[in-house]
């Protein structure tokens, strides 16, 4: 079993932020993280659920996120985003996200288990500090479809 603790973080929403991740298995355990200089909450959130899973290396294993976000999780577990694939994610966000997801999902058998975020669970404590600190180093990567789809709007 695979373990992966998650979280996402912005200052402002969208603004700075980055994600969190702590992959566990047996005795190895890794840590990541990345900063973008305009992102928003869910984004992180779902992004650090992505980057857990793209880290593994070898396809069909067991893996159980942890995640505080009730976004992604309520997203997946009550198949909302299958809905939001079938009707084209007309008026929904993150398109880019949920479909990478998507792809990346295919390759485990992924189960989620939700964490109250900031209530003292250490993996989530970790994850929150990684993803907060990421946001607030330097150079912050460009999440280019974020700032292109809201350029787009006319939203920045």
């Amino acid at each position: 079993m695979i373990e992966i603790f998650t979280d996402g973080a912005s200052s402002g929403n969208p603004g700075p932020g980055g994600y969190g991740v702590i992959l566990r298995s047996g005795q190895h355990y890794k840590e990541l993280s990345e900063g973008f200089r305009k992102t928003t909450n869910n984004r992180m959130e779902l992004l650090a659920v992505i980057k857990g899973l793209e880290a593994i290396k070898t396809p069909k294993q067991d893996v159980m996120i942890f995640s505080d976000s009730k976004y992604v999780i309520d997203s997946i577990e009550k198949r909302w985003v299958y809905g939001w694939v079938q009707k084209g994610f007309k008026d929904k966000k993150n398109k880019d996200l949920w479909l990478r997801y998507l792809e990346v999902s295919k390759l485990h058998n992924i189960k989620f288990t939700w964490v109250r975020g900031h209530n003292g669970h250490p993996e989530n404590e970790r994850c929150d500090e990684l993803a907060v600190a990421a946001g607030k180093q330097k150079p912050l990567l460009i999440d280019s479809v974020f700032e292109m789809e809201n350029a787009k709007a006319g939203l920045m």
